[in-house]
This record gives structure tokens, C-alpha cells and sequence, in this order.
């Protein structure tokens, strides 16, 4: 990481003893932060002289429910495809893991040209909560319902926190790592209703295999029935 960064992180080290560094392979200064903790330090991160950072440029929710996990991993292939992913295994929780729901927070100070990354991690599953920073960034408002809409997080403390991508009569929440990929519900408009009714999803999940191509011989049937026959 740049001198920059690593200043940066000597001072939140030094202000904030609760706050816990986490590895990024992206070079970017990213710290762990727990839920009740989130407004007091947000506060102190924009206020502060020393850091300044009053811009909220992002908040994204992320669902590590299938984390480290892949249906697409495989060793081998053939002329007709790969056949990894034609079992669809429903998702599931690895035993191993103790936390589901995440929320990201993306900060800039424009006065140091500076940026830093918080993650927090919602205690329950079953019900995801966090205190809401929209008292702090503005911005956090649109953020928020995003997160709750697409992920089904809720954030205590914000004004109006209603769905912002999905319609009103939407079932669950489409970024969610169980959320199935037809959806719970279609919709069609009903002539004799004269409106737009909501029914159950009748689209049968599938998964598409590709086909490998390969241009050699070995699968070129032409070429493999000539050179069987000069045999």
C-alpha cells in the first residue's frame, strides 16, 4: 500500500482501538467495525480534523451465504460441454461459517483525498439489523434502501425505509444467495380484471450446459472417420 494509506491507517489505529484491520488484495484500507459502534466512529471519522471523510460514496450489502463454495468448479471437459453446474444443488449454509449478512461502507475525505472501507456484520441472520448512518451522510438514505430491498437488511433509525428497485408487491429479496433465479411470483395483466395481477412463478429452473469447441482433430468428425478408416 502507498506511505498515504499506511499514515491513514496509523491514525485510525491510534484513534480508534476497537476498529480491526482486515486484509485486501485490492490495496484498498478496509477495517472491521461492530454494529454498535457504527455511529459513534462514522461521526468521528466525518467530523475530525484528522480524517475528514464527509462523503458517504457507498454502502452495499453482501450475502456470503455460499461463500468459498462453487457448483462450477471441475477438472475436466468434453466435446459436448462441461457438465459441472447441470446439478443444481440448492444453496446452503456451511456449517463451518457464523456470519451470513455484511454491509459495506465506502467513505472519501475530498479535503486529504483519501478513502476507507468499513465492514460490519449483522448478528442475526433471521433478521438483519443495523443502525442506519443516514444521520451522519445523507446519501446513506438511497443506500439503505437498496441494501434492505435487494438483501432484506433493515436499518434502525432511517426515515423512510420502503423498497427502491423492486416493486411493492415483490416476494423477497433478489440478491439473496437462496433467492431462486425464476423468482417467487410472476406477473401478467388480466383482461377481465382490466389490471396486472400477481401469480405464482411457473418458470421451470434450468441450468444451460456450453459447449466446448475445440478446432483439432480429435473433434472433428470428418477427420476422426478418415484417419479410422486409413487405420
Amino acid at each position: 500500500m502507498s506511505d498515504s494509506i499506511e499514515e491513514l491507517a496509523g491514525e485510525i489505529d491510534k484513534r480508534f482501538d476497537h476498529l480491526k484491520r482486515q486484509d485486501s488484495i485490492s490495496g484498498e484500507l478496509t477495517y472491521e467495525i461492530q454494529p454498535g459502534d457504527i455511529v459513534g466512529t462514522c461521526t468521528a471519522l466525518r467530523d475530525e480534523t484528522s480524517f475528514q471523510f464527509e462523503q458517504l460514496i457507498d454502502l452495499c450489502g453482501v450475502d456470503y451465504l455460499t461463500y468459498g463454495q462453487s457448483e462450477w468448479i471441475t477438472e475436466a471437459a468434453t466435446s459436448r460441454g462441461f457438465s459441472r453446474g447441470v446439478k443444481r444443488v440448492s444453496p446452503s449454509r456451511d456449517p463451518g461459517a457464523s456470519r451470513r449478512f455484511a454491509v459495506v461502507y465506502h467513505l472519501l475525505s475530498v479535503h486529504y483525498n483519501r478513502r476507507l472501507r468499513l465492514k460490519t456484520w449483522c448478528a442475526d441472520e433471521d433478521y438483519p439489523v443495523l443502525p442506519s448512518v443516514t444521520g451522519i451522510w445523507p446519501s446513506a438514505n438511497w443506500f439503505e434502501r437498496e441494501a434492505f430491498d435487494l438483501f432484506g437488511m433493515l436499518f434502525t433509525g432511517h426515515p423512510d425505509l420502503r423498497r427502491i428497485l423492486t416493486d411493492y408487491g415483490f416476494v423477497g429479496h433478489p440478491f439473496r444467495k437462496d433467492f431462486p433465479l425464476s423468482g417467487e411470483v410472476e406477473m401478467r395483466y388480466d383482461p377481465e380484471q382490466k389490471r396486472v395481477i400477481y401469480e405464482p412463478a411457473n418458470i421451470e429452473p434450468r441450468t444451460l450446459v456450453p459447449r466446448v469447441i475445440r478446432h483439432d482433430n480429435r473433434y472433428n468428425e470428418v477427420l476422426s472417420r478418415r484417419r479410422a478408416g486409413d487405420e
